[in-house]
């Protein structure tokens, strides 16, 4: 008789892996990936979304910082080891970052991996869920929203003159134009060896999980900070 394999038998074969990179000397908001979001530490709730999603066999915290390392274990992250510095500046990318630490904790080929950032207080554990079912063999699947405005009618200004994105859409009316999606910047599923070859997220091969507008605050400013809190009490009361 030839041997079936089980749910419990794939589980040990293939690991879920959730990586959260999360560096100190953030310069716009200082100690951004720590700093306390609506009564904890921001990086909490994406420890603990990751954690409710009961989807991951690991959840680790990749950081630089003693600090960092402690309040992540306090709240229920694993910290194997510290990011060398040399990974940790202004320059060094996700993708640097991934690639680093899947090779550090020796992960196979086919472990599937999901980078979570540290500042995603209004990520819900069923877009998570949801990820990891779309993601495709030797691609990503990463959170994406909808532009509230579409893009391809917009313009900047350069020595005081409007210069459109593209003349092409000058005349088109708002309804004929196609969806436009931006990253929402929340979370990246891809397999161990897509990482650690830094094979790039944005591609033809990828898939996305659309997120509702509430959901999504790039938080890189005290305004935008603010913005995201009124969002959470907002879905908190829901």
């Amino acid at each position: 008789m030839g041997f079936k394999r089980t749910r419990a038998s794939v589980a040990i074969l293939r690991m879920n892996i959730a990586i959260i990179p999360a560096r100190d000397g953030s310069k716009r908001i200082k100690n951004k990936n720590i700093k306390l979001f609506c009564g904890k530490p921001i990086i909490a709730y994406a420890i603990n979304v990751a954690i409710e999603s009961k989807i991951f066999d690991r959840v680790i915290v990749s950081t630089n910082s003693n600090q960092i390392k402690n309040i992540a274990r306090e709240s229920g992250a694993e910290v194997p080891s510290l990011r060398p510095n040399n990974l940790s500046d202004d320059f060094t990318t996700t993708l640097d970052v991934m690639s680093y630490e899947v090779k550090n904790l020796k992960l196979k080929d086919d472990d599937v991996v999901c980078c979570i950032y540290p500042t995603t207080p209004l990520l819900d554990s069923s877009f998570l869920k949801a990820g990891l079912k779309k993601l495709k063999k030797d691609s990503y699947c990463f959170s994406a929203c909808l532009f509230h405005s579409n893009p391809l009618r917009g313009f900047y200004i350069r020595d005081k003159k409007l210069h459109l994105l593209n003349k092409n859409f000058i005349n088109f009316r708002t309804q004929d134009m196609e969806n436009v999606y931006f990253d929402a910047g929340q979370f990246y599923f891809g397999y161990a060896k897509t990482f650690a070859d830094k094979k790039p997220i944005f591609s033809e091969d990828s898939t996305l999980i659309v997120l509702p507008e509430i959901n999504v605050v790039d938080i890189n400013t005290q305004n935008d900070w603010e913005i995201a809190e009124m969002k959470y009490k907002i879905l908190c009361r829901r």
